[in-house]
């Protein structure tokens, strides 16, 4: 017969057993989830404003994202496309393609490089098309001050068409890829190339009533309809990247329209992050705070899924 202590020990045995058991799987299901969600950034910089790689993948690893691709500034030039120089290392002191391509091969499981050059230099087409050969998935981002649609950047277009890599293009009024209003005429003379927009003059035009281009970070209520709009909405070639604080501020400025606008092209927005601090959580990283704002106003899981993976996933063929 079992006695009173060796059964009161016996109940703290299976209690703290079961907690134990309890214990792992919340930590197996923490586990498998974490596993299930992964994250694919489409826009990260080596050397951003001197951040060190260490810092990077350490900060990268702190967002949760599963798969990175580096996008690398040209070679310095001192043109007006990089604004006499100004605007070199993409007017961030990000490093080129030599250095993404080293990083993605001392981590391939987890980063791709992307291919880049100033467009108006003799060998820019040869130097891109050096790096597509080995292996990137992307060209850009171009972020110089030159016509959308000028000679040059279209020779990067028919790159991009022969190789099936999308571009993804920085717009910004005054400084980056000029006359934005026309550019659905590359979108038309080249429909297998998939564009992807970004930044400030991209993500203000979500708004029909933007009418102030120098406003760079509008605020408040969003009437659908603007020329970003009507470019996803029209264009099956041309996508969305949800990066920088343009990305973050259209999220942000008003919720209800984010839930919409999340909805009405859930197939074309791109999770990216273009975060310069080396954190990778809190108040200070704009990557961690944009991917808690699409969870946030993602209408439904299916559409956060896609957002923060399954699209980056099918355009880049990963």
């Amino acid at each position: 017969m079992m006695n009173k202590t060796n059964a009161v020990s016996r109940r703290k045995f299976l209690t703290g057993t079961g907690m134990l058991v309890a214990g792992l799987a919340l930590n197996l299901r923490a586990e498998k989830l974490s596993v299930q969600e992964p994250i694919i950034d489409i826009h990260q910089h080596t050397d951003y404003m001197g951040r060190t790689n260490e810092q990077l993948v350490a900060h990268q690893k702190a967002m949760g994202v599963t798969t990175t691709i580096l996008l690398p500034a040209g070679t310095p030039a001192f043109g007006m496309s990089t604004h006499q120089g100004k605007s070199n290392g993409l007017q961030a002191k990000c490093s080129g393609n030599e250095a993404c391509y080293a990083l993605a091969k001392q981590y391939p499981d987890s980063y791709l490089f992307g291919s880049n050059e100033v467009p108006d230099l003799q060998d820019a087409v040869k130097e891109i098309e050096k790096y597509l050969k080995l292996g990137a998935p992307i060209i850009g981002e171009l972020k110089f001050g030159v016509q959308c649609d000028s000679p040059e950047m279209q020779k990067i277009f028919q790159l991009a068409q022969e190789y099936d890599v999308p571009v993804l293009m920085h717009w910004q009024y005054t400084m980056y890829n000029h006359d934005f209003d026309r550019f659905y005429k590359m979108l038309e003379k080249y429909p297998r190339v998939n564009f992807i927009g970004h930044a400030q003059t991209w993500w203000a035009n979500i708004d029909k009533e933007h009418k102030d281009q120098n406003i760079l970070y509008p605020k408040g209520k969003v009437t659908p309809g603007g020329l970003t709009d009507r470019l996803l909405a029209d264009y099956p070639n041309m996508y969305a990247d949800m990066s920088a604080g343009s990305g973050l501020n259209a999220l942000l400025r008003d919720e209800a329209h984010s839930r919409e606008f999340l909805a009405r092209h859930q197939d074309k927005i791109l999770y990216g992050s273009d975060c310069l601090d080396a954190e990778g959580h809190g108040p200070t990283c704009q990557g961690a705070q944009t991917i808690a704002a699409i969870r946030k106003l993602a209408p439904t899981k299916e559409i956060e899924r896609k957002v923060l993976y399954e699209n980056a996933k099918k355009l880049f063929k990963l």
